[in-house]
């Protein structure tokens, strides 16, 4: 198969599922094309998430936690200075009294960034911890969203 141009491709489906899946396509902009591109990009990303932990991913770990439980703010900070070869960015946001959001931006092999969940989520105060990662892997230009 060509690099270059497109490839066209005929797939079966189940009335049911085309139906809904032309209604959330035409809900956001999109066509069919740019709809299924976008799926099986995220199908592959997840594929290589899930079995191959070398791979070069990006994202965000977001967190929400209570700051009332002592020493967790500093334990969060004292983690995130030991991976500086991950981490590229945070952001902290109080979101009320007692709770704050954490969004820490990532970059590096999945396996790493799985390491840096693993070991924030143990954490004394976490409500809730959620990783979404992109495979950098395979990219090329046209197909970065801005």
């Amino acid at each position: 198969m060509s690099k270059t141009g497109v490839a066209r491709i005929s797939i079966s489906l189940p009335p049911n599922l085309l139906e809904d899946f032309d209604q959330v396509t035409t809900s956001i902009g999109h066509d069919r094309s740019k709809a299924i591109q976008q799926a099986m990009r995220d199908y592959i990303s997840e594929y290589r998430w899930d079995h191959e932990p070398g791979a070069s991913a990006v994202g965000t770990i977001t967190i929400i936690f209570n700051h009332d439980i002592a020493g967790l703010e500093g334990d969060l900070t004292a983690i995130q200075h030991q991976h500086t070869n991950l981490i590229t960015s945070a952001t902290h946001i109080h979101l009320d009294g007692h709770h704050c959001l954490l969004v820490i931006v990532v970059k590096g092999q999945a396996v790493e960034i799985k390491e840096l969940a693993t070991q924030l989520q143990s954490l004394r105060g976490i409500h809730q911890l959620k990783v979404t990662s992109m495979m950098e892997e395979g990219l090329s230009e046209n197909q970065h969203s801005h």
